[in-house]
């Protein structure tokens, strides 16, 4: 059984409280200043993230994001950037 749940899609679009797995990131869409800050970040292809938060009444920006034990917030342009698949949760029996 594979770990992901559906195909990929961009994190913008990925569900609340949803986790998955970097697969692909456009860094042409992205400037080279602000890629450096998300590398610093922890944003990569195969890290895991979870998307906790969007901004509030309907805008969407920004979007907060756990990477391994850090919480960060990303802008919606740069989440439509980085395409994720989302990852099955397996539980115990």
């Amino acid at each position: 059984m594979s770990r992901y749940m559906q195909p990929s899609t961009t994190l913008d679009l990925l569900s609340l409280k949803q986790r998955a797995e970097v697969v692909a990131i456009d860094w042409a869409a992205i400037s080279d200043n602000e890629g450096r800050r998300l590398r610093a970040l922890g944003i990569e292809q195969g890290v895991s993230v979870e998307k906790l938060h969007k901004g509030m009444f309907g805008m969407n920006d920004p979007i907060a994001l756990k990477v391994g034990r850090m919480m960060i917030a990303v802008r919606r342009s740069h989440a439509r950037a980085i395409s994720v698949c989302p990852i099955a949760v397996t539980i115990p029996a």
